[in-house]
């Protein structure tokens, strides 16, 4: 294997990763040793008596990435063991907003990343799925 010219936990970037000039907060490639794989289902606004929080994408993502924080805690890892995200966005319009917040969550080397525009539940502007390691 390559040597990698940024590491963090169990990612690493490889030496040679490149992407595009308008690529949004995520790393192109990343190289993982998994450990123990933690995954987080859907996560969205939602309180835990079911209510949606917040009415723009703004607070939903905030709201939605702080459900995020705890889960991965509980499971013994947080935001930075994060290597694979999927986003589901109602609206693809709301794509600048959503990364305004989400690129300050994440140290280098970002997660890879996939967005889809997606029908959601209710009011939910935007749902996350995430995949970490722990050791």
């Amino acid at each position: 294997m390559k040597e990698t010219t940024r590491k963090h936990l169990s990612k690493s970037l490889p030496a040679s990763a490149k992407q595009h000039k308008t690529a949004g907060p995520y790393s192109p490639v990343l190289v993982v040793d998994p450990g123990k794989l933690v995954v987080l289902s859907g996560q969205a606004a939602i309180d835990e008596d079911g209510k949606i929080v917040g009415e723009t994408i703004e607070e939903q993502t905030l709201y939605m990435m702080q459900n995020c924080k705890i889960h991965l805690s509980v499971a013994g890892c947080g935001l930075n063991d994060v290597f694979k995200v999927t986003v589901y966005l109602k609206n693809m319009d709301d794509w600048p907003a959503f990364n305004a917040i989400y690129k300050d969550y994440f140290e280098e080397p970002r997660p890879v990343r996939t967005a889809v525009q997606a029908g959601l539940i209710g009011e939910l502007l935007v749902e996350i799925e995430i995949w970490a390691t722990t050791s």
